[in-house]
C-alpha cells in the first residue's frame, strides 16, 4: 500500500446528511472533527491522517516472535507513552507492517475522526485493511465510518444530548479528562453555533444551480446542451422556465 489516493475533501452537505442519520446537526459533527483532527482528513501528502500506537501493537501482535521482532525495533511496548510520537508516523507504520500487515494497520487511527483500525467492525469494514483502502479517496468515507462507529458504539445518544464527557469517555478513552477532551469538544461546539449551517432539507436534492445546464439558444448560434441529452427546440417557453426556476435555486432533474 502506497496509501495516496484521490484525497477529496468532504463538501459542505456531507455533515448535515450525514449527521442527520443520527440525529445531530453539523456542529455537533464539527466538534469533533475539530478535536480530531482540525477538520483534516488527510496530510500534506495526500495520505489519510494516521497516528501509530505501538502499544496497541503490543497488544495486537500477542506473545511470539513477531512481538519480539517489533520491541527490538521500538516499534512495539506494554503502555503508553505520552509525547512518543513523530512527526511522520508512516516510516514506523510501514516497518511494523512488514511484521504483520493487519495488525500494524489495527494499531492506528485514521482519517478525519481518528477510527483506530482495531475498530474497523464497528465502523462497518471487515478488515483494518479494507477501512484504510476505503479511506484513501474520500472524506466523506472518513465521515460515514465515523458516524457507524459511533452508532454501534451506543455514543450517539451522548452527542445528541451533547453530553461532552459522556461522549468523550466512550470516544477518546477513560482518561479523556487528562487533556481536556470534553472541554475542547464543547469549545469547537460553541465556536460552530455561532458560524451559518449548511442549508439542507432531508430528502431533497440539492443542486448549484449552472447556467450552462439550461440550453438557451441564440439565433445563429450552437445549442450545447448537459452532456447525455438531446438538443433542445431552441429558447421555447420551456427553457426560458427551466432557468427561472434555476436562478431561484430550484433543483432541475428532467431536462
Amino acid at each position: 500500500m502506497n496509501f495516496r489516493g484521490k484525497a477529496r475533501r468532504l463538501d459542505d452537505i456531507d455533515l448535515p446528511r450525514i449527521g442527520a442519520r443520527i440525529g445531530v446537526g453539523e456542529d455537533e459533527i464539527h466538534a469533533v472533527l475539530d478535536v480530531e483532527t482540525n477538520g483534516r482528513g488527510f496530510d500534506a501528502k495526500g495520505r489519510p491522517r494516521m497516528l501509530f500506537e505501538p502499544h496497541v501493537f503490543w497488544r495486537e501482535l500477542g506473545k511470539g516472535e513477531g512481538r519480539d521482532i517489533a520491541e527490538k525495533k521500538g516499534l512495539a511496548y506494554p503502555k503508553w507513552r505520552p509525547g512518543n510520537y513523530p512527526n511522520d508516523s508512516y516510516p514506523r507504520l510501514l516497518s511494523a507492517m512488514s511484521i504483520n500487515e493487519e495488525a500494524a494497520l489495527r494499531s492506528a487511527s485514521w482519517g478525519l475522526g481518528q477510527i483506530m483500525g482495531f475498530n474497523c467492525i464497528l465502523a462497518g469494514y471487515p478488515s483494518a485493511r479494507a477501512m484504510v483502502t476505503d479511506f484513501l479517496d474520500d472524506e466523506e468515507k472518513h465521515l460515514e465510518a465515523m458516524v457507524t462507529f459511533i452508532v454501534s458504539a451506543k455514543l450517539d445518544r451522548f452527542l445528541r444530548a451533547r453530553d461532552w464527557a459522556g461522549f468523550a469517555r466512550g470516544y477518546n478513552g477513560a482518561g479523556f479528562a487528562a487533556n481536556g477532551y470534553d472541554r475542547k469538544l464543547a469549545a469547537a461546539f460553541d465556536k460552530w453555533q455561532r458560524i451559518k449551517d449548511t442549508p439542507w432539507t432531508p430528502g431533497k436534492i440539492v443542486t448549484e444551480p449552472r447556467i450552462a445546464d439550461v440550453a438557451l439558444r441564440v439565433p445563429g448560434q450552437p445549442t450545447s446542451p448537459p452532456a447525455g441529452k438531446k438538443p433542445g427546440p431552441g429558447f421555447g417557453i420551456g427553457a426560458v422556465i427551466a432557468f427561472l426556476l434555476a436562478g431561484a435555486g430550484v433543483a432541475i432533474t428532467e431536462w
